[in-house]
């Protein structure tokens, strides 16, 4: 990926919704050139653009990250893991969990269900430890490109 491609990134993560003839005018390219090379980024997987929705502005009033310890092999469980609707983070780690995972529910008894019956459930999750998020302090999607 080269500077430019680095500076369109930028831009969007700035304002995901700026014109590629705004971007071109920034970069020195032309509009053309940079729907080219957002295509390519997303076509390989560098970008996503989205729209990022704020939970509890969408009625979803309860978040939690969950540390899970696992029995055996972390990738099937991660995999199942990951096609859980509330389910929107799953990362595998080193340290005292082997899977953490970020759960969005609309309240205490859809957490409560989605935990119990859906992710205990799963044969190889020997524990569970939920931390029910009180107050979200920062959330950002800009991370660097340099």
């Amino acid at each position: 990926m080269d500077d430019t491609a680095k500076l369109i990134i930028e831009q969007l993560q700035q304002d995901g919704r700026r014109s590629y003839g705004a971007i071109g005018a920034s970069v020195g390219l032309s509009e053309a050139a940079v729907r080219q090379r957002v295509q390519r980024l997303t076509q390989a997987g560098v970008m996503q653009i989205v729209a990022v929705t704020d939970p509890m502005q969408v009625g979803l009033f309860r978040q939690a990250m969950l540390g899970l310890k696992i029995t055996g092999a972390l990738e099937p469980v991660a995999e199942t893991l990951a096609t859980m609707d509330e389910i929107d983070y799953v990362v595998m780690c080193s340290g005292r969990f082997d899977l953490l995972c970020e759960v969005v529910c609309t309240d205490d008894a859809h957490l409560l269900d989605t935990v119990s019956r859906h992710i205990r459930s799963i044969e190889a999750v020997r524990e569970v430890e939920t931390m029910v998020y009180l107050k979200l302090h920062k959330q950002s999607y800009q991370w660097g490109t340099r």
